[in-house]
């Protein structure tokens, strides 16, 4: 069994930055970082022998004295990430696998390719919900007795005005809008009770239940108000799920990937857009019945979600919050390559946790959780970020086609079986060009990949909308509207496609990310709902041409909000992003209107060289580049498999950001 003094020997021989600056194991600085913009590891200040005590008090009060000394070598890699290959004690083994976080950090356990690739069929089933309405939107208005059309054929092949014609668009929108409503006011806030006292997997699972009896239920309605009902049903399901599947995989995923991968929530999102474009025209030819089917296709990506969920592993951070260290500890196992890894991420999130402590009140209700959202300055600021990356998602108008593709592509002359398989070319492109994500979002960033994207959805949109005005007779006049539309979803899908979700799930502190996440969704949910709700009548009294033009503008809109209330989350732990937002609201304007918009228009305007853009924060120590960093690791390594000591690096706040 390990001792103290095994422990404190191990400590004595590595000493860690910062060691003359120790201001205690329990010290914070968090309102320094505000001071100075300078992102610190928690850890980086306690000298040596407040490393071993507090290690030493934490494996006591959590039943780790068996592993202590493991948890004291994961202690000094935390703290100093760079010198990983000089701490006493260290395995080649333990070397190869820290290296590999960095130079090969797609090597991960088969276990968190399990539980992303779950998480992937729960956004697939989002996106195949969406695009069975938007198939059964052309015939199930008729089949229920709400026909939307201006005019009704009667039965000698004359036509007359349909006098409920505008009652009926706001039904159908009506129904198109009941999951969204369902979600932003009641499935997105019962996510945070249902995660409080089930877990991450407990809610998934709840909401998969939802998810899978809903679309049966549509497709058996016989009434309009019968397949409303059912919709709301499906509403409560999939907030429930956009709430908790993002959290899910930030939690479980290495800094160094967490963007790549919980982005995977928009990828598999647009690729069961995609499915469901090919179930709708799969069926479109079976009659009445097609628009029941294409309703009760959403069944398919429900079921293996439902079954498999319960074996991921669970959150480990969900376990910490609630007091269960030794479960925290087993999933880290099985998340990661190494047992140094678990017990260095264990460590470390307990450290961070307690910094967060003490700058926002952990131990509240929902309601007061809620409200602290609002009052709180560094929640208030994460609040208002993620809201905005979410807002701008309906702003930017790519759920009117979504939504309603098939409806947009008849209005371009288009008939049934066009309007399905144009429909079918928007979600392969919406599902193909969401893949550089995957390689750009951590190395990008995500405001950086908003603020391109924008504008670029913006004329897209707009010269969509202008095409409606060449004459319908023209061969060109549907070809080009579906070039267009297909552009803009090539620019949505990279950029405003992944990073609500992965920016919404990783900027609030433990303590509050639920019921932040639940914010944030329900606000993305709301206006998808009030988007649903709206489109038919404005296209009925705008036409399409002045349906895209508004959104078009509302592109512009958001990339004003973007540039000034959205920092960059891009490769920083979850825990350390209260550094980050620990800034001000009026100084970081001031930053992006003072210094990162006059630095822009002279570098890529007036095409001067005037060196990088000075940052708002760094890292205690200086950040560096990502390949000087993969090249100090290269050195630490080479240097500890010749049997040299291995040197002290220089990149200490740059590496927080992987560990």
């Amino acid at each position: 069994m390990a001792t103290h003094n095994d422990s404190k020997d191990l400590v004595e021989r590595h000493d860690g930055a910062g060691n003359e600056k120790g201001i205690g194991p329990h010290a914070t600085n968090i309102v320094g970082a505000s001071a100075s913009s300078k992102i610190q590891n928690p850890l980086v200040h306690m000298t040596n022998e407040e490393m071993l005590v507090d290690v030493d008090n934490f494996a006591k009060e959590h039943g780790f004295v068996e592993i202590q000394p493991l948890l004291v070598k994961g202690a000094l890699v935390a703290r100093d990430p760079p010198s990983f290959a000089s701490v006493p004690g260290i395995t080649e083994e333990e070397k190869l696998a820290i290296s590999n976080e960095v130079l090969h950090k797609w090597r991960q356990p088969k276990l968190l390719y399990f539980t992303i690739i779950l998480c992937s069929i729960g956004a697939a089933v989002q996106g195949w919900d969406q695009t069975g309405s938007n198939g059964a939107n052309l015939s199930f208005p008729d089949a229920l007795g709400i026909p939307v059309s201006a005019t009704l054929t009667l039965a000698d092949g004359s036509k007359v005005p349909n006098p409920d014609a505008q009652k009926n668009q706001w039904l159908q929108g009506l129904i198109n809008a009941g999951p969204y409503i369902a979600s932003a006011f009641l499935g997105c806030w019962m996510s945070d009770p249902l995660n409080n006292y089930l877990g991450r997997r407990g809610c998934i699972f709840i909401s998969a239940v939802f998810c899978a009896l809903s679309p049966i239920g549509s497709a058996l309605s016989q009434t309009w108000d019968q397949l409303f009902v059912t919709r709301l049903l499906l509403g409560i399901g999939m907030g429930c799920k956009g709430a908790t599947i993002p959290i899910f995989s930030a939690e479980n995923s290495p800094a160094a990937i967490r963007g790549a991968l919980v982005m995977s929530w928009q990828m598999w999102t647009a690729f069961g857009i995609f499915l469901g474009t090919c179930a709708n025209l799969a069926v479109k030819d079976t009659g009445k019945i097609s628009w029941r089917l294409q309703f009760g296709s959403a069944l398919l990506p429900a079921l293996p979600l439902l079954c498999g969920i319960f074996f991921c592993p669970e959150s480990p951070r969900w376990y910490i919050k609630k007091g269960r260290y030794q479960k925290a500890f087993a999933s880290l196992i099985r998340l990661r390559n190494n047992e140094l890894q678990a017990a260095r991420d264990l460590y470390y999130i307990h450290a961070q946790l307690r910094a967060e402590a003490h700058l926002v009140n952990t131990k509240s209700n929902y309601i007061t959780r809620f409200i602290q959202l609002f009052t709180t300055p560094r929640l208030r600021r994460a609040t208002v970020a993620s809201g905005t990356v979410m807002l701008a998602q309906q702003m930017c108008g790519i759920n009117i086609i979504a939504f309603y593709s098939s409806t947009v592509f008849e209005q371009a002359g288009a008939d049934n079986t066009k309007s399905l398989l144009a429909s079918w070319g928007f979600g392969l492109v919406n599902f193909v060009f969401a893949w550089p994500a995957i390689w750009t979002i951590d190395t990008f960033g995500r405001r950086s990949l908003l603020l391109f994207t924008f504008p670029n959805m913006c004329w897209t949109l707009l010269a969509a909308g202008l095409c409606y005005l060449i004459p319908s007779s023209s061969t060109a006049h549907l070809g080009l509207v579906a070039l267009f539309i297909y552009l803009f979803a090539a620019f949505y899908s990279p950029g405003e496609g992944p990073v609500p979700f992965t920016y919404s799930a990783e900027v609030f502190p433990l303590s509050h990310r639920e019921v932040g996440m639940s914010w944030a969704v329900a606000t993305c949910l709301f206006w998808a709902a009030v988007l649903s709700i709206t489109f038919p009548r404005m296209l009925a009294v705008m036409s399409t041409t002045g349906a895209f033009g508004f959104y078009a503008g509302l592109n512009l809109v958001a990339l004003v909000m973007i540039f000034l209330f959205v920092p960059e989350t891009k490769q920083r732990t979850l825990e350390e992003l209260d550094y980050i937002f620990a800034i001000p609201t009026s100084r970081f304007i001031a930053h992006q209107t003072g210094t990162v918009l006059p630095w822009w228009t002279k570098t890529y305007i007036f095409r001067r060289k005037i060196g990088p853009c000075p940052a708002l924060w760094s890292f205690e120590g200086g950040g560096e580049a990502d390949e000087e960093f993969r090249q100090e690791v290269r050195r630490a390594s080479v240097a500890a498999a010749g049997g040299e000591e291995g040197r002290r690096g220089s990149l200490t706040g740059r590496l927080g950001a992987k560990y």
